[in-house]
Formats: C-alpha cells, sequence, structure tokens
C-alpha cells in the first residue's frame, strides 16, 4: 500500500480548502486581465490597420501578378550580369550590418546579420512599414545579451540614417539634370521632393539625437499609450531616462565613425540601384543611369508605407511604372522589377528563416525582464 506521508496528507488538505475571498478576487482580475489583453490585441485600430493592408494588397494584386508574369522572360538577363546583380544585393545587406554593428558598438558579427536577417523576413512577411521586424531583432539581440531599450535605440538610428540616405539620392542626379538631361515630369517632381523631404528627416535627426526633450516628450507618449494598454500598471517613469541614456551611448559609439555610417547608409541604396542597373543592362535596355537612379527613388520610397509587408504592390506598381516613364520598355520594365524584387524581397525571406534557426541553436529563448544593456565587444 503506497504511503503518502503526513507532509502529502497536509498538501491534500490544503488543496481539498476552497480558495478565501481575496484569492478569488484574484483570480477572477487575472482573468479579466486576460480577457482585456486579448481585446488589446485586436483593438479597433489594429483590426483597421490589417483591413487597409488587405485592401491595398487586394488593389496591388493585378499589378503583382504582372510582374511575375514576366519569370519567361528572366532567361532573357545576360548570365555576365546576373552575377555584379547578386553581388550588389549581398553588399546591400552588408552595408546594413556594420550600420547596425557600429551602432551597436559590436563586433558580434553572428548576432547582427542573423538577427537583421531575422527581422528582415519578419517585416517581409508582416505590415508595419519596419517596426514589426525592428521588435524582433531587439528582442532577438536582447537575448544576445543586449539591452532591450538599447538595441531597439540602435536600430532606430540605423533606420533613420537609411531613410534619410534613401531621400537623398537624387541628389545624385543633380548633375546630369544640370548637363541637360531630360528628366519626365513624373520622375522630376520626385527629384524636387526629395529635397525637402531630405531636409525634414536631417531635422528629425537633430531632434532626437542632440537635443533631449523631444525623445523625453516620445518617451512619455510611449509610457502613456503602453499604460492605457495594460490597465492596472503605473506610467513608467524612467523609461525616458533609459532611453536617452542609450542614445548618448549610441551617438558616442557612431560619432568618431559617423562618416563610415553615413556612408554605409547611402551605399546600401546604391548597391539597391546597381542591381536594377545591371539587370537592365543584361537586358540590353541601354538604361539611362539618372532617370533609373530617379525611378528607383521612388519605388523604394513607396516601399517604406507600412500598410503592405515590405512595400509589396506599391513597389512593383510604382518601380515598372517609373521605368517605363524613364524609357525602359514594358516588358524590359516588368522583368527588371521581379528580378529586383527576387533578389532584395523574396529570396530574403528564407534565408532570414534559415538565420532564425541557426540564431536559436546558439541562444535559445528565454524570458528577459529588463536586462542591462550588454558590454559592446
Amino acid at each position: 500500500m503506497l504511503d503518502v506521508g503526513p507532509d502529502a496528507h497536509d498538501h491534500a488538505q490544503e488543496a481539498s480548502v476552497p480558495p478565501s475571498e481575496p484569492e478569488r478576487h484574484e483570480e477572477l482580475e487575472e482573468q479579466h486581465g486576460r480577457v482585456r489583453h486579448e481585446h488589446a490585441r485586436w483593438s479597433v485600430g489594429r483590426v483597421a490597420f490589417l483591413a487597409v493592408s488587405a485592401i491595398c494588397l487586394y488593389l496591388f494584386a493585378p499589378s503583382i501578378a504582372e510582374v511575375f508574369s514576366a519569370y519567361d522572360r528572366l532567361g532573357d538577363v545576360e548570365p555576365i550580369w546576373l552575377l555584379p546583380a547578386v553581388l550588389c544585393a549581398l553588399g546591400s545587406f552588408a552595408c546594413v550590418w556594420l550600420v547596425q554593428a557600429i551602432a551597436l558598438g559590436t563586433r558580434d558579427w553572428f548576432s547582427v546579420v542573423t538577427t537583421q536577417l531575422a527581422g528582415n523576413a519578419f517585416n517581409r512577411i508582416t505590415p508595419g512599414g519596419g517596426a514589426t521586424g525592428t521588435a524582433l531583432q531587439a528582442n532577438m539581440l536582447a537575448d544576445a545579451g543586449f539591452g532591450v531599450a538599447y538595441a531597439a535605440t540602435a536600430l532606430t538610428v540605423q533606420s533613420v540614417l537609411s531613410t534619410a540616405a534613401i531621400v537623398a539620392l537624387p541628389v545624385f542626379a543633380l548633375p546630369f539634370v544640370i548637363f541637360g538631361t531630360q528628366v519626365p515630369d513624373g520622375l522630376l517632381q520626385a527629384f524636387w521632393i526629395g529635397i525637402p523631404v531630405f531636409l525634414l528627416m536631417v531635422a528629425i535627426a537633430f531632434a532626437l539625437f542632440v537635443v533631449d526633450r523631444p525623445l523625453l516628450l516620445l518617451a512619455r507618449g510611449v509610457a502613456w499609450v503602453r499604460c492605457k494598454l495594460k490597465r492596472g500598471s503605473s506610467i513608467d517613469r524612467e523609461l525616458g531616462p533609459r532611453l536617452i541614456e542609450s542614445r548618448d551611448r549610441i551617438r558616442r559609439q557612431i560619432g568618431p565613425r559617423w562618416e563610415l555610417a553615413l556612408g554605409a547608409s547611402l551605399a546600401r541604396w546604391l548597391f539597391e540601384y546597381g542591381v536594377l542597373v545591371c539587370t537592365l543592362c543584361g537586358l540590353s535596355a541601354n538604361p539611362n543611369p539618372a532617370l533609373v537612379l530617379l525611378a528607383f527613388v521612388v519605388a523604394s520610397v513607396l516601399g517604406l508605407l507600412p500598410f503592405t509587408p515590405g512595400g509589396l504592390g506599391f513597389v512593383e506598381a510604382g518601380l515598372a511604372a517609373t521605368l517605363a516613364v524613364a524609357g525602359i520598355s514594358t516588358s524590359d520594365a516588368l522583368v527588371a522589377t521581379l528580378v529586383y524584387r527576387l533578389l532584395t524581397f523574396w529570396l530574403p525571406i528564407p534565408a532570414g528563416g534559415i538565420a532564425a534557426y541557426v540564431f536559436r541553436r546558439r541562444h535559445p529563448r528565454e524570458v528577459h525582464a529588463g536586462a542591462a544593456p550588454a558590454t559592446p565587444s
């Protein structure tokens, strides 16, 4: 006969005692909290955003299908031009890794490369304008030993530099315009719009990285929203100082190497532009470098819109149309758009899945509660 012993008997008696009123109240509060959490996850704003994303994908579905219909012409691209196109695509990713490593102040290339590929892939399958991929990468970096706030701030720095670089690219077309290149009206508008947008990005960067008050206001707003979403929680009044501390550390990291960070941010987009030019050369389309650059900028800015994953549909429609305006035949524009999206959008998705698997083999998932910033290595 099994002897449970006195301790087991006592535990059995304790288990049979009904919970007290305070305990029942706590249990009900916990259940209500879970229900509120489920409602918060499916808020009106989030459902509306997903609805807009679905509508955009529906409207752009014909453009996406038209681009993919050019797959039977992929063989028309001279293989000798495909190799530099692939190298340009890899160079674009390498520039992103370099800027992130500078912002994080680390030489842990394994963590930077694998988390960026995973975050980029996640961004490609979820709408949100890069926010979803940034959140995933920041949490993965936390598993690798970096502080969440520190990693998120570093990724924000890289994102701002990248956005400022893309809107500054039309400046490279200025010499061609000065020396007589005829720019169609649609592309000329992109050229003139790029200048004030670039100045706006410079102002935003100055406000975030030089002045404390905008960052404190941002932290206050974020803390307020988090408090409203998580009822019963208090406002995190230390978020602002933590963000400023992380920003100052990142600023010290980038400071001595700001030229390298800025140059790599520009080179990232120039490499992607190189993918397009190499493909058009492989099609013997005789592309005008200045016009193709302006067409590329228009499509890339459209890709920053958060309504579809990775600008899906916006880029396909925008790039094919602007290349046609730049003097490229419709059929060549579709093939070039397909090759460009294959190398910069579709193929990195499975690469990101592999990178996430490899990363988790080294850093199994852990729960982090306010991890301290990692010491740059």
